[in-house]
């Protein structure tokens, strides 16, 4: 150890001067603080404190939120006793684009310290494309509530959402699924219009209420008195209408009109006035071939239910394919972090080289394209380390715009990120056996089961729409109930005999012979309507079971794909394994190499550039392992997509991805 001791202090002291070469070379630079790659938390320097705007938006958001806690994301349907409130606008809350508190815990020194899992649960916090799909959940809601009152389902947009830039694997952006019918079962797409829930017509099952009054002045100048026997004629009406109407899931509809009138006349020929009259009349109608029977008037209905279980089949494949995409980005984070340390590295070594072999020439023991040589290393080197941190720039950005609502505030989007897990925990899918893994991925993804509903919506839809051919026959009743009344005309001109009347005088009393039936009407019958020929509702039902059969071909094609893609994901894992134990070899040889260079440099058989190319080799080989074991823990992340079992490998909570608020570390 002693005859070590000189050879070591010579070296440190080189290492000094290498750092101060190095400092000075990077002075030039206005960001060099934040260009640099950051510690880990256990070497971590004292750094600024972190700029008020951060500090200011943490100070809001206690204020908002006490506690540091964050308000899960709900909406519920609009709902009140008020009688008034069916006819008023209903609001929805402001979107909130505050950055969960969980993000302020994990800022030290100016520097966020991220591990997987928290990088995990800010996505399900702060991520946009999770807050977009949030509210697919109550659109399919107030979808339900409109089919129950008879009108068209129209839909919800389950496609995943796709904003968040980053995180491609080998074999493009990991979307979380294929191509699946059943992701747009649930809403419409492209121009060609649809045959799904086409049939009968529904009515509107909500009550229907309708009033109409008016007061009416009229007068009329008249040829001569014979009619009315007066040379103008005046007339006072005072009219009031309403009607009510209502519809059920069987077809069956009623509606009940009420009708009165008082008008006054000055005409001497009219034996009342002021004259009252009412109208009462109840119409009750059953289909009984179109438009009969539950399945056709509640089609809307059970697509508007299918629909709910689409959409949160949906947003469990929107969470799978957020996580994933943030794992990849967080993979992508430690490869440039674990690369901009290796260029940081060797370009040290570079430098301690340099400095070696320029006393070396003071001295005339080495020539001067030794020296020139080294610089160039060390050119070559800071290139290098540029390159690599420009990557680590890019990938702490991607991996911030991933866990954030925003990134607005400039100390927020400058700040290091220094990633925590260096390497993924075991997959217990890399050891299962691929019929295994196939049948996992057969009961647990979710356009497995949207497909499923897809089909079933079909085939309920084939069903309700040969409803549509049939003839329109309907049964109807109605009852008619009339009333008149009034008061003796005094300007009556006409003899004592025809100036009397036994009617009632006021409304009450005409208003009760309406339904004493003392001027009855009853009336049953049907109504028969056939369409002759009948193409259109023919090309309908037609073209429905054509549908269907491509929708059989898409879902047999679905199932092909995702064994397809559970086996390529076992490939891909295989030889991710494999790479990443070659990439471990040739490092260590690299190693090796390195060593037996540095002794024999130290016997004089070596010069100390040949050293450094060594070292510049043993780089290389670092990289390459850090990029392997990088494709490594993505191949796992996808396997693990593939058979559906992403949110169970990394403990996520669907509800507390729905809520916003992760109450469940992952």
């Amino acid at each position: 150890m002693t005859k070590k001791t000189p050879g070591f202090t010579h070296k440190c002291a080189a290492f000094a001067l290498a750092c101060t070469m190095v400092s000075s070379a990077l002075a030039q630079s206005t960001q060099q603080n934040a260009a640099s790659v950051p510690d880990a938390p256990g070497n971590a320097t004292q750094q600024q404190p972190a700029p008020a705007t951060l500090a200011q938006q943490a100070q809001e958001a206690a204020q908002v939120h006490p506690a540091g806690q964050q308000v899960p994301f709900h909406i519920d349907l609009p709902h009140s006793h008020n009688p008034f409130a069916p006819y008023m606008a209903s609001t929805v809350p402001p979107i909130n684009l505050t950055n969960s508190p969980r993000l302020q815990g994990l800022i030290r020194d100016g520097k966020i310290y991220l591990s997987l899992r928290d990088a995990i649960a800010l996505a399900l916090e702060n991520n946009l494309d999770i807050a977009y799909f949030r509210y697919n959940l109550p659109i399919a809601q107030a979808d339900l509530m409109r089919t129950k009152a008879g009108g068209a389902a129209n839909g919800v947009n389950t496609a995943i959402a796709q904003g968040t830039q980053g995180g491609f694997s080998a074999s493009g952006p990991s979307t979380g699924s294929g191509a699946s019918s059943g992701a747009t079962a649930a809403g419409a797409g492209g121009l060609v219009t649809s045959t799904l829930g086409n049939g009968a017509s529904i009515p509107s099952f909500d009550p229907q209420l309708s009033v109409q009054g008016l007061v009416d002045h009229t007068t009329l100048v008249q040829v001569n008195t014979a009619q009315f026997g007066v040379p103008i004629l005046k007339q006072n009406t005072i009219e009031l209408a309403s009607s009510y109407s209502q519809a059920f899931s069987l077809g069956t509809n009623f509606n009940i009109t009420d009708y009165g009138l008082r008008q006054t006349t000055n005409s001497v020929y009219n034996i009342l006035s002021p004259q009252l009259t009412t109208n009462f009349n109840l119409t009750i109608n059953q289909p009984l071939l179109q438009g009969f029977g539950l399945a056709t008037n509640q089609r809307y209905m059970h697509i508007a239910k299918k629909n709910l279980q689409l959409t949160d089949l949906g947003f469990r494949a929107q969470v799978i394919a957020t996580v994933t995409q943030v794992e990849n980005i967080y993979w992508d984070l430690v490869s440039a972090y674990q690369d901009a340390k290796i260029k940081e590295r060797s370009l040290d070594y570079a430098n301690e080289t340099l400095a070696d072999d320029q006393k070396q020439l003071q001295l005339q023991a080495i020539p001067a394209m030794q020296v020139i040589k080294d610089q160039a290393a060390v050119a070559s080197a800071e290139g290098d380390l540029t390159v690599a941190r420009a990557t680590l720039r890019l990938n702490e950005l991607l991996i911030k715009n991933a866990l954030t609502k925003t990134i607005d505030d400039p100390a927020l989007a400058d700040m290091p990120v220094v990633p925590l897990d260096l390497v993924g925990t075991a997959d217990p899918n890399a050891e299962k056996p691929i019929e295994q893994l196939i049948a996992e991925a057969e009961k647990n993804r979710p356009d497995v089961a949207e497909d499923q509903i897809a089909m079933q919506i079909a085939q309920n839809n084939l069903k309700t729409i040969k409803n549509e051919l049939l003839p329109r026959l309907s049964l109807y009743g109605e009852f008619i109930g009339a009333g008149f009344g009034g008061q003796i005309n005094p300007y009556c001109q006409l003899s004592a005999s025809f100036c009397q009347t036994n009617l009632p005088k006021d409304f009450a009393g005409t208003f009760e012979n309406t339904f004493n039936y003392s001027s009855p009407e009853y009336q049953v019958g049907f109504s028969l309507n056939i369409t002759l020929r009948n193409r259109v509702a023919k090309a309908d039902q037609f073209r429905a079971v054509l549908d269907y059969r491509q929708k059989e071909l898409t879902f047999e094609q679905q199932k092909k794909s995702i064994l397809l893609d559970v086996r390529n994901s076992q490939y891909a894992l295989q030889q991710a394994q494999a790479r990443v134990v070659a990439a471990q070899k040739a490092r260590d040889l690299a190693q090796k190499t390195f060593e037996i260079a540095k002794q024999e440099q130290k016997l004089g058989a070596m010069s100390a550039y040949d050293v450094l190319t060594s070292e510049q080799a043993l780089a290389v080989a670092e990289s390459a392992l850090a990029v392997a074991q990088t494709a490594y823990e993505k191949a796992k992340v996808d396997i693990d997509r593939a058979t559906g079992s992403t949110l169970d490998r990394m403990g996520v909570s669907i509800d507390d991805a729905k809520s916003g608020v992760v109450t469940h570390m992952p």
